[in-house]
């Protein structure tokens, strides 16, 4: 594989600039004094911000864009081969790389790397971690997979020895990662279009838990199934956390606010991360700013992180409070008259679970989900699922499926989640348009609702339209 020596910027060209992700590497790779460029279907506020840092960008994938200069060129696992770009690239004999090959070189450069992994709540955790660094005056270096509105986007960057990034186990992607400390949040069966089975992906997840050295940690949840086929044979630190007092991070006497909002005491073992100050550790409270029991797990393994790096409790406290969340998370994007609108970027059965959990603590009189089912391959894999889950809701709004990187070779509709739904006696109604939803929620929502957009996809755009925002 291509090694990039970081003393010599080159020329570099990303495929899918746009992308959260990738428009990170690319803003990190700029600021080194790299030579960046890179193409994408349409603008966007982050290629919008990459051209005013003086990133050239390309609208629109030609083989063109692949002029004489480039030195590099880096792809995201959306790509295929047959790209033209990618195409041109390898036709030209110029070097090729993966975001998560790239992602990997970028974070040796750092004396402490940080990755935080999991099928669900990377970008809140890795967002709660983030906070508390800033807040500790650590000047991290960061990559979120959302927008945080403390730094305005998805990276900053620092100058000192602490990289935070999210580790996505898609592709086994994050097995290009160099990390110091990793975190697993959770688990489950997710990407059943690349992994075969759960074993499968416990598999890859135990693997990305040995690229950890000896003098590593990884912070995981107790409370995963089968634990053991991911840390038996670690010869790194471990620790756990999560819902009985028997792990090093637990929380008991959980209560919330009137904005479903948790608070708790924190238990910690006595060999938690080796800490030797009682005053400041004996079971603190802590109060979050972001709604739900899911969000109880996630500042547990931030807090973990936290005395492994030696911040104090009070810091940790300050942070978490202050943290809101990031956009697409339980967002609270405004009120149609005495109706509320928030969105989530929930698209696992887990995490709409999770969501709409929250949303009962939340006040409301009848919960609305407008739901955008998000690929085809997981809208099938987890059918019965989704049907469970989202009959939490009390009325239920389908959109089409969100085709994402997929086609649709199964012959799988919003249609058959509907009927499942319909099984279980759940209200629920589809509409193949955003403007026939927009309309019958017009139409149906009452005063005292909570309208929930939630997906992966677009579908917040449904909200944002009912606003006028």
């Amino acid at each position: 594989m291509y090694n990039i020596d970081f003393s010599k910027p080159i020329s570099i060209h990303f495929i899918g600039i746009g992308g959260i992700s990738m428009s990170g590497l690319a803003e990190i790779l700029a600021d080194r004094g790299f030579f960046v460029s890179g193409s994408d279907a349409k603008k966007s506020p982050l290629t919008e911000s990459l051209e005013r840092k003086g990133v050239t960008v390309y609208y629109g994938q030609n083989a063109s864009n692949i002029t004489d200069s480039v030195q590099l060129v880096v792809y995201t696992a959306a790509i295929r081969e047959g790209n033209p770009e990618l195409q041109a690239a390898r036709a030209s004999e110029i070097p090729c790389m993966t975001r998560a090959e790239l992602l990997g070189q970028i974070m040796k450069n750092y004396e402490l790397p940080i990755a935080i992994s999991g099928t669900h709540g990377k970008t809140t955790t890795t967002s709660m971690v983030s906070e508390i660094l800033l807040a500790a005056e650590k000047d991290p270096t960061l990559s979120i997979g959302g927008i945080l509105k403390s730094i305005g986007g998805n990276i900053r960057i620092g100058a000192s020895p602490y990289f935070v990034t999210e580790a996505c186990e898609y592709t086994n992607s994050f097995l290009s990662f160099f990390p110091k400390i990793s975190l697993i949040l959770n688990v489950e069966e997710d990407h059943m279009d690349f992994f075969k089975d759960i074993h499968q992906i416990r598999n890859s997840f135990h693997q990305f838990a040995k690229l950890l050295p000896k003098d590593g940690t990884l912070i995981i949840n107790g409370d995963i199934k089968d634990i053991d086929t991911i840390i038996s044979d670690l010869e790194c630190n471990i620790i756990t956390y999560g819902s009985k007092l028997e792990f090093d991070y637990s929380a008991k006497n959980i209560t919330y606010d009137e904005l479903a909002r948790p608070g708790y005491t924190l238990c910690r073992s006595p060999k938690a991360a080796g800490m030797k100050d009682d005053a400041d550790h004996a079971a603190p409270v802590i109060k979050l700013g972001v709604t739900g029991e899911h969000n109880v797990l996630n500042s547990l393994a931030a807090i973990a992180l936290a005395d492994l790096l030696g911040i104090s409790t009070e810091t940790v406290k300050a942070a978490l409070l202050s943290f809101h969340g990031t956009d697409r998370r339980f967002e609270l994007k405004g009120k149609l008259g005495e109706i509320t609108i928030l969105d989530d970027y929930a698209h696992h059965p887990t995490e709409i679970r999770a969501t709409l959990q929250a949303a009962e603590k939340y006040p409301h009189k009848d919960i609305w989900c407008v739901f955008q089912p998000h690929t085809y391959t997981r809208t099938k894999a987890f059918l019965t699922d989704f049907a469970n889950a989202l009959s939490l809701a009390d009325h239920i709004v389908l959109t089409d499926i969100y085709a994402a990187r997929e086609k649709n070779t199964i012959g799988i509709s919003s249609l058959d989640l509907l009927k499942e739904i319909e099984k279980l006696g759940t209200d629920c109604h589809y509409f193949p348009s955003f403007d026939e939803i927009e309309n019958f929620l017009l139409e149906n929502c009452s005063q005292g609702d909570l309208l929930i957009t939630m997906g992966a996809g677009d579908v917040v755009t449904i909200g944002e339209k009912l606003l006028g925002i």
